[in-house]
């Protein structure tokens, strides 16, 4: 059976599958990797630069960059939805690109820690609107059968691209100092992805209402109640609060990140108190980036086969014991391990967390239930920023590490109490077959 045609305004057929929007789908990995690149430029140099050349002894302030940048992330990943689905995904993209612009020319110059707050909020507002924006338009390309592995993708390029940009990061301060030679590879990143995102990168938005017009109920009855027409308080309300799935998602992903910003902002300070050179920490910093990135190429596959549930329960769990064993030991090689246990943990994780909001929510609200659940995952920034520092400050770096790891824990837990599997594999429906590229 051909896939499933569908007019645009422009008269043009569109198709969703994988294969059939191969070439675009493809620009949209490599743009989300410029996006990760943006981010990767902080990994190693920024908790480092703060404490040597802005000399920030607290651990509290030391984590404002992160704090302020998840505040700022959080809330624009919100807007970015709604948005999208107002205006288009593309102008969302680009606009997030205008905003990056400036990011790294602040951290060069910037001669007070206060220029590199304001940088992060820009980082903030960038990634939200860029990071989710790509996030919503594969998930319009893919259609349902794919889901796992498109995200999985994704989230791939733009982790890989933050444990490279990390990894080289290091080195470069290592060679040539803090500044500015770290930051010119953010110039780089954010000049390329303007110029892909306005002159090569396509709309997406008919290819979501090509699905939410072909959209197919669950044979089992799940999400019967969560039909097209809701409003953008009852999307909030169902995807945070009262959907178990998408909300379990919400907390999961709230936790996950607290963690990501723990080892953000603490983990390259814990590694040069126990005498580690730039160069190594750039490379514990760059190794669970990269394992989380490559990792998810299979674990957003693997989803669609096993299932969402328990993969991200599971990978809650690695993460949990992987930052018990980065607070216990202080050696080296040791510490390589537990990051690449964190890594694969939260390649468990992510892709699947975003690919189970795409299985609940109905296409003509998904992009706001991304957003939404973005929002509280981003949320954990801050969070981790302000909690990793408050425990920090009152009884050390590694107390702080052991409570979030105590979180991570429960939040493990919670998903394989309440979350129900929401990836329905039914026998192969005439959809599936068409959307299956």
């Amino acid at each position: 059976m051909n896939p499933l045609p569908h007019k645009t305004t422009a008269d043009q057929r569109i198709e969703l599958g994988l294969r059939q929007n191969a070439a675009q789908f493809t620009l949209l990995v490599v743009v989300n990797a410029l996006v990760g690149g943006m981010l990767g430029q902080e990994r190693t140099v920024l908790p480092l630069l703060g404490e040597r050349v802005f000399g920030i002894r607290a651990y509290t302030a030391g984590l404002s960059f992160i704090l302020v940048f998840g505040v700022a992330k959080a809330a624009t990943n919100y807007f970015a939805g709604t948005w999208s689905d107002r205006f288009g995904r593309k102008p969302v993209l680009v606009a997030g690109w205008l905003v990056a612009v400036p990011v790294p020319l602040l951290l060069i110059w910037a001669p007070s820690w206060s220029w590199v707050i304001v940088a992060n909020v820009l980082l903030g507002i960038s990634q939200g609107l860029t990071w989710s924006t790509t996030v919503v338009m594969k998930i319009d390309l893919v259609g349902p059968a794919r889901r796992g592995l498109a995200m999985g993708l994704n989230e791939a390029a733009g982790y890989g691209a933050v444990a490279v940009t990390a990894l080289a990061t290091g080195y470069l301060a290592e060679s040539y100092g803090l500044r500015p030679a770290p930051f010119l590879l953010g110039i780089a990143f954010a000049a390329l992805g303007l110029g892909l995102s306005t002159l090569a990168v396509r709309e997406t938005r008919e290819y979501a209402r090509l699905e939410a017009a072909t959209h197919v109920a669950r044979a089992d009855g799940r999400h019967d109640h969560l039909h097209s027409e809701l409003t953008n308080r009852e999307v909030f309300t169902q995807t945070s609060l009262r959907e178990p799935a998408l909300s379990s998602a919400c907390q999961a992903g709230l936790v996950n990140n607290l963690n990501d910003g723990l080892a953000w902002g603490l983990f390259p300070i814990l590694f040069a108190a126990a005498g580690l050179s730039v160069g190594k920490i750039g490379l514990l910093a760059a190794l669970y980036p990269a394992v989380w990135g490559v990792g998810q190429l299979v674990t957003g596959a693997l989803s669609d086969r096993w299932g969402r549930k328990w993969m991200i329960a599971a990978g809650m769990w690695l993460q949990a014991i992987a930052l018990g064993l980065i607070a216990y030991v202080d050696t080296f090689a040791i510490w390589a391990v537990a990051a690449v246990l964190l890594g694969a943990g939260t390649a468990m994780v992510y892709p699947t967390l975003l690919a189970a909001i795409g299985d609940v929510a109905h296409p003509a609200w998904r992009a706001r239930a991304v957003g939404t659940y973005r929002l509280w995952r981003d949320g954990g920034f801050a969070v981790g920023a302000l909690l990793a520092g408050i425990v920090a400050d009152a009884l050390g770096i590694r107390a702080a590490i052991w409570t979030v790891a105590a979180l991570t824990a429960i939040s493990g837990l919670i998903v394989a109490l309440r979350m129900y599997e929401t990836h329905h594999r039914p026998a192969t429906t005439a959809q599936e077959k068409a959307t299956n590229g």
